[in-house]
């Protein structure tokens, strides 16, 4: 069938697939990218939809990042068994083949910052982060593990924007910086050296 209006073929109308399409093209570029650095125009033309039904289905960008991301990084956190979440977390900031799982939390960590996700969204996200790693500190002092959970999560957003080649065109050897990253944060949360 062609359109009246130019020869190309018409598309049937499929507000889920839109939907879906705009969800995942969100998610991949506010895991790349950030909230403040992705636009709602890149965020449609990856989908290869007009961006004006990006504010149908979401109000705004806030709304899509809410709804983008906020699912999937709570599911991340139920990803597996809570002993393991450390360990999971970590080496889907390293792994390549772990990326499309890592989205969400790379997109969370990259939008924490930013003034423009609503407030309920970071503090939903922060609280939800900030409870699993705390509950995984062994010591009985509930503010001292949230401190060292929070000490964590940050330390993630520098690690997350940190660049995967050196100033020397030398990309980083991955598996040294996982293992590294992963000494360091078992001790901050005080947990015992794997192995």
């Amino acid at each position: 069938m062609t359109s009246s209006r130019g020869p190309g073929p018409v598309r049937p109308r499929d507000a889920a697939a839109t939907r879906r399409a705009l969800l995942e093209a969100a998610r991949e570029l506010f895991a790349t990218d950030g909230f403040d650095r992705t636009t709602v125009r890149a965020v449609a033309d990856r989908a290869g939809v007009n961006q004006a039904l990006l504010f149908r289905y979401f109000g705004n960008k806030e709304g899509l990042f809410a709804e983008a991301v906020r699912g999937q990084a709570l599911a991340l956190l139920d990803a597996g068994p809570r002993h393991e979440l450390l360990e999971r977390t970590v080496a889907t900031m390293f792994d390549p083949a772990a990326a499309r799982s890592a989205g969400p939390l790379l997109a969370l960590l990259r939008g924490a910052s930013s003034a423009q996700v609503g407030e309920e969204v970071r503090t939903q996200l922060a609280e939800a982060y900030t409870a699993a790693f705390a509950d995984l500190v062994p010591f009985p002092d509930r503010d001292d593990a949230v401190l060292r959970a929070q000490l964590f999560l940050s330390w993630l957003l520098g690690i997350s924007l940190m660049p995967t080649v050196a100033p020397e065109g030398r990309r980083i050897d991955a598996e040294a910086a996982k293992a590294h990253v992963l000494r360091a944060a078992r001790a901050l949360l005080g947990l015992p050296p794997s192995g």
